[in-house]
């Protein structure tokens, strides 16, 4: 049975998920805007999940937007807030280290004359609140920042970085909260954040599904145009049994957050001290305020795209960073913002648990990588010399 270390990525379904949506696959398949029978029984159902969410995150549930995942409910967020401000404003701030869809979507935004301050990040992947507040102005709309690193777990410092927004009465702040929301919970009314994106996906719910919650007072120019459908913020026929299964997740997500969080960090901890005890890794984001199922390493004098191929080889999964630049041969943004050269970028290597993480299946990959890096890094010597010599450990690819 092939071992997954792969969570941040995405997770497995888990089974009362599953059980939530099914009856709606079946039999609940109106159209939740139809006014007959069959409409009405998708629209209650569609309204209770959009309930539940709403309890979960502290909002209200005319505050929750169902969309078709993280990468919508960023992009929404940030050009719908951008384009409903530009009358105030032009300014964007956000981060170095953010995922593609928030850095895309700004420079997608500067074409049309926005402004985007894109701050630094320390060697632990944080943005430090007092440049962010230094860099506040009159024209500034919106402030897009992580609640945690896809690539690295490292926490942002979300309350402070508020604390600086709210002094400018005027800025918008969203928060990508898409790998936090398993682990850490959100409550949009505590965090003072105006705009929350989470994806279903992250948390063993259904992939396509994602939510916005936009708080009540907070502009926001519609960007898929259609219908009416969710309160005329995101056209389209709502897809119910996804909102059902990202709701069920969430909420037990929620519910059995402290024993989890428990289990995950013993995994972690188990995978960062047998990593570390090869010898040339260096474990990346912030030693302590970081993601507790999350392990990312440089394994320097190796290629991670080797590591991570030959441990699939053997049948454990893993990555070097964020899925959604798979096949890149570029080396991390996220590294790259946090100091470490392209040549030691190109050694990451992410293992992250999840729920269902067992003790069988840590101690099965520290028994493969061992001999998976010291093969890694004979091909690394190898391809400095001869780079069509492989030894052995594929090369990666797409």
């Amino acid at each position: 049975m092939p071992v997954y270390l792969d969570h941040a990525a995405t997770s497995p379904l888990r089974q009362e998920a599953l059980e939530a949506m099914l009856p709606i696959l079946r039999s609940t398949f109106g159209n939740p805007s139809s006014p007959h029978v069959f409409g009405r029984r998708a629209r209650t159902a569609l309204d209770e999940a959009r309930e539940s969410v709403a309890r979960d995150l502290g909002a209200d549930p005319r505050e929750v937007v169902f969309t078709s995942g993280g990468s919508e409910s960023i992009n929404l967020a940030i050009k719908g807030a951008a384009w409903a401000g530009k009358a105030r404003g032009h300014r964007i701030i956000t981060s170095a280290v953010e995922h593609d869809a928030v850095l895309n979507s700004c420079r997608y935004l500067e074409r049309f004359g926005f402004e985007v301050v894109v701050l630094p990040a320390d060697r632990y992947g944080r943005v430090d609140p007092d440049e962010l507040a230094a860099s506040l102005t009159d024209h500034t709309i919106l402030v897009t920042v992580q609640a945690a690193n896809n690539e690295v777990g490292t926490l942002q410092p979300v309350a402070e970085i508020a604390r600086r927004v709210r002094t400018q009465g005027h800025v918008l702040l969203h928060v990508d909260a898409v790998q936090a929301a398993p682990w850490m919970d959100l409550d949009v009314a505590a965090m003072d954040v105006d705009l929350l994106s989470i994806a279903g996906h992250k948390l063993e719910g259904p992939k396509g599904t994602g939510v916005l919650v936009i708080r009540r007072g907070t502009t926001l120019l519609a960007q898929q145009h259609g219908g009416s459908q969710e309160r005329h913020r995101r056209a389209g026929t709502e897809d119910v049994a996804g909102a059902v299964g990202l709701a069920t997740a969430l909420r037990l997500a929620r519910e059995e957050r402290s024993a989890a969080l428990e289990g995950v960090r013993e995994m972690r901890d188990r995978l960062r001290d047998g990593l570390l005890a090869i010898g040339g890794v260096e474990q990346t984001g912030h030693p302590r305020d970081r993601l507790p199922n999350h392990l990312s390493a440089i394994v320097r004098d190796a290629d991670g795209q080797d590591i991570v191929q030959a441990l699939d080889l053997e049948g454990v999964a893993c990555s070097t960073g964020s899925a959604c630049t798979t096949g890149s041969t570029d080396p991390s943004h996220v590294l790259t913002a946090m100091g470490y050269p392209p040549e030691e970028a190109r050694g990451a290597l992410r293992l992250t648990a999840g729920r269902t993480t067992t003790r069988d299946d840590v101690a099965f990959a520290l028994g493969l990588l061992p001999g998976v890096v010291r093969r890694a890094r004979a091909t690394a010597r190898s391809r400095a010399t001869d780079p069509f010599v492989l030894e052995g450990v594929p090369e990666a690819g797409g």
